[in-house]
């Protein structure tokens, strides 16, 4: 068997010491960990005003599709008053809208500003129904006839709110009249 002894003196390798090792200082580990942690606390941020954006939105959304639901129904109601009993009663104050509807059945329309509520009276039983909540301000303005006995039109505004955000709705109805000779 041949040796290989006059190989032995190049087969050493000196190993030579780096000044800086192959992994991360523990000052470098920090200034990462401290960058993280700000990005993260950014990006929670941001969801919970997210979330608290969408919750308003949501909530004055309610409040407005409330506000013309009962909007519409008055509306409706008024448009297709019965004339024959006097429609709209002209000297109501301006929180309320005495009438009769096409049915005859005698109803009053009431803001109360202490409950913050709309509400639907009937005024043969004496039933209450509430029609739109956060209400917080809410008029009839009538235009009375030419005799002052009945009205010609009622215009209507609504002013919904909910947490910080208001809106204000309006609609106007013109009671309609028998063409009869």
């Amino acid at each position: 068997m041949q040796t290989y002894d006059w190989f032995v003196p190049y087969m050493r390798c000196k190993v030579r010491t780096a000044k800086h090792g192959n992994g991360f200082t523990i000052v470098e580990l920090l200034v990462a960990l401290a960058i993280s942690g700000i990005l993260l606390v950014a990006v929670a941020v941001a969801f919970n005003a997210s979330v608290v954006n969408y919750r308003e939105n949501e909530n004055i959304f309610k409040a407005v599709n409330n506000a013309r639901q009962a909007l519409s129904r008055m509306t409706s109601q008024l448009r297709t008053a019965n004339p024959e009993f006097g429609a709209v009663d002209p000297t109501a104050p301006s929180n309320r809208c005495n009438m009769h509807t096409a049915t005859n059945e005698d109803i009053t329309y009431e803001f109360r500003a202490a409950e913050e509520k709309l509400y639907l009276i009937t005024n043969s039983d004496g039933q209450e129904y509430v029609l739109c909540e956060n209400v917080v301000s809410a008029s009839f303005v009538k235009t009375p006839t030419d005799d002052g006995a009945d009205c010609k039109s009622v215009q209507i505004s609504l002013t919904v709110r909910t947490d910080s955000v208001q809106r204000t709705l309006s609609a106007a109805a013109v009671i309609r009249r028998n063409l009869t000779p």
